[in-house]
């Protein structure tokens, strides 16, 4: 498999990022080398396993990770591939759904990561909400924050077909322009560290694949299994939940978390964050408190 690997020079200074890297290799069999934060006690009883989005990496944890970290609990937030210090394939037909969730699974059993808090948002939920009912017993509670279930069976709603239409027509996505037109208080620099894993437009196949990858159709793939999950959350869940909503969010927003919210057995009134956008996590204290409170 081709893939790139972003210079580790890309990632020098980071505003708010001061985590030291560790990595897998060779995950799911794939060759890729996978990065992931590990910060807290390696052997605490809680363990929060924090799943990114598009197209963001694990920068996006960074105001989360130290409430968890100080609670005396474990923090594992990987870079899916493609994404932050993980290995980019370049091959834009490798990123596939199962692809990514075998990466997951994989990392999982690795790390043998036990009494699991999911900490999920956007593409970190449409995948991360497929893990836990192939291991149900190493997770524990559900921090779920704009994301869905990707079906195939629910229209998919304008808000997303305007995002679809737009990241097909950007080979090279202005990632930093984006975070800033959809984050307004992140600072220059946090913005451009976004976009930090991206030299240019060949280590962005991962990030044009994600909006493509959503099902639109019962037999697209990935439809099946996530269609499996929904049931699975339906009527098997018995672990703690917290729902957050960024209210701002046009695609991923309160409609979208309102009907998640049915799907998810004993998932109580949500969090609402009046001023938050789809990246709930740039808000995210108020959320690491309350998911504190809720998930222990």
């Amino acid at each position: 498999m081709d893939f790139l690997r972003t210079d580790d020079s890309r990632f020098a200074a980071l505003p708010g990022y001061p985590f030291p890297p560790h990595y897998l290799e060779n995950v799911a069999g794939t060759g890729l080398r996978i990065h992931y934060l590990d910060e807290g006690p390696a052997h605490a009883e809680v363990v929060w396993l924090c799943l990114h989005g598009q197209p963001t990496w694990s920068y996006l944890y960074r105001k989360m990770i130290p409430l968890f970290a100080a609670a005396g609990h474990r923090v594992i937030a990987p870079d899916l591939a493609g994404f932050g210090r993980s290995d980019k394939p370049t091959d834009e037909s490798v990123y596939t759904f199962d692809f990514h969730r075998s990466v997951l699974l994989d990392l999982i059993d690795r790390l043998d990561l036990q009494r699991i808090r999911l900490v999920c948002q956007d593409w970190g939920g449409l995948l991360g909400l497929t893990l836990p009912m192939a291991a149900p017993d190493r997770f524990k509670g559900l921090l779920v924050m704009n994301t869905g279930l990707a079906t195939g069976d629910i229209p998919l709603g304008e808000g997303f077909l305007a995002w679809r239409a737009y990241a097909r027509s950007q080979h090279d996505l202005d990632i930093a322009g984006l975070m800033r037109r959809t984050t307004p208080s992140l600072s220059e620099a946090e913005a451009e560290a976004y976009a930090a894993p991206f030299p240019d437009a060949r280590f962005k196949a991962g990030v044009r694949r994600f909006p493509d990858l959503v099902p639109d159709q019962p037999d697209a793939p990935g439809a099946a299994l996530s269609r499996d999950a929904r049931d699975w959350w339906r009527t098997q869940w018995e672990g703690k939940t917290l729902m957050a909503v960024g209210m701002q969010d046009p695609v991923l927003g309160p409609p979208a978390m309102r009907y998640l919210r049915q799907q998810i057995r004993g998932c109580p009134e949500p969090l609402e964050l009046a001023e938050a956008g789809h990246f709930v996590q740039e808000h995210g204290e108020p959320v690491a408190r309350a998911a504190l409170q809720a998930l222990l």
